[in-house]
């Protein structure tokens, strides 16, 4: 073969591989999780069905979280926690919705938010599916404070109207946490929605998605009454706890005048400086969530092995 033509050919060659790769969605960085519903054929999920009959539904949110974090970390994180926890030990990962109800964040563009009532019936059918292939106990796994009582009525409907049997994952891990307390050094300080805590679960679980040069101190504006119950809240008072967030964080519609863009300039409600964030403060948090969920599950089997 001549030179020339022998050339040409090796190129073209090259140029059709570089087409051939090109062809690939440019954009696409998944790596296959265990026991994560969307990765899996139904296959896996018939051979998983053999070994567990646990589902882990994490229900989030879609909501502003300042500038620095990204609208779905609430839906993101508890992801991340669940798919962990699922390495762990053998639970399904089923993801049903990314909205939540977050209707106090709709001041900020981006935030998207569903009728609790919506969101139940959208976990219960959801739920129901799986159980007509032999799935029985669901582990509601809220990773949005907004959610916490329709978490917990997504658990009383399936325990009280289908042959499933749930919980809500937080409460029932709660009794086997062990995490090590933030150094002595730090005094209390008021930091809540998309403050050093969450951001630095956020640094650990989706670090690709924080962006701390964007972040600012916040100006926060409660009703002065409100105001006047934070240093109760921040030394631990739970009722003062319990009453705040009764009135806090409440839609607009509701004249409370505490949805976030009435109470906060950045949408950031914590007055800790969001430098003190770090990978570190994330994992020990993560890792303490992570272990008591595997310990409660693993409890449950115990006391009641898959049939």
């Amino acid at each position: 073969m001549p030179k020339n033509t022998f050339t040409l050919a090796i190129i073209g060659a090259l140029l059709a591989a570089s087409a051939a790769g090109a062809q690939t969605n440019p954009l696409w960085g998944e790596t296959k999780v265990k026991n994560y519903l969307p990765h899996m054929s139904w296959t896996e999920v018939e051979d998983l069905l053999t070994r567990t009959d646990m589902v882990i539904m994490p229900v989030g949110s879609l909501e502003q979280h300042g500038a620095h974090l990204p609208i779905g970390t609430d839906f993101l994180n508890g992801m991340e926690r669940a798919k962990l926890v699922a390495q762990r030990t053998d639970v399904l990962v089923a993801p049903i919705l990314f909205v939540g109800n977050a209707a106090y964040h709709l001041g900020f563009p981006g935030t998207v938010s569903l009728p609790a009532e919506t969101i139940q019936q959208v976990y219960f059918e959801a739920a129901k599916s799986l159980m007509r292939q032999g799935f029985k106990r669901f582990l509601i796994l809220n990773a949005h404070g907004g959610n916490r009582v329709i978490s917990q009525y997504i658990a009383d409907r399936i325990n009280h109207e289908t042959e499933g049997i749930a919980v809500e994952l937080g409460a029932a891990a709660a009794p086997f946490r062990q995490e090590t307390p933030a150094p002595s050094s730090e005094d209390p300080v008021f930091d809540r929605h998309g403050g050093v805590g969450e951001t630095s679960s956020s640094l650990y679980l989706i670090p690709d998605l924080v962006d701390l040069s964007k972040a600012r101190a916040a100006t926060l504006t409660m009703p002065e009454h409100l105001e006047r119950m934070v240093p109760e809240v921040v030394a631990g008072d739970p009722t003062a706890l319990r009453v705040f967030l009764a009135e806090n964080l409440k839609a607009e519609v509701t004249g409370k005048g505490t949805s976030t863009r009435e109470i906060t300039d950045t949408g950031v409600w914590s007055v800790r400086d969001l430098e003190e964030s770090s990978v570190e403060r994330g994992r020990r948090g993560t890792v303490a969530f992570v272990e008591a969920a595997v310990a409660f599950i693993e409890r449950w089997k115990e006391l009641r092995p898959i049939e």
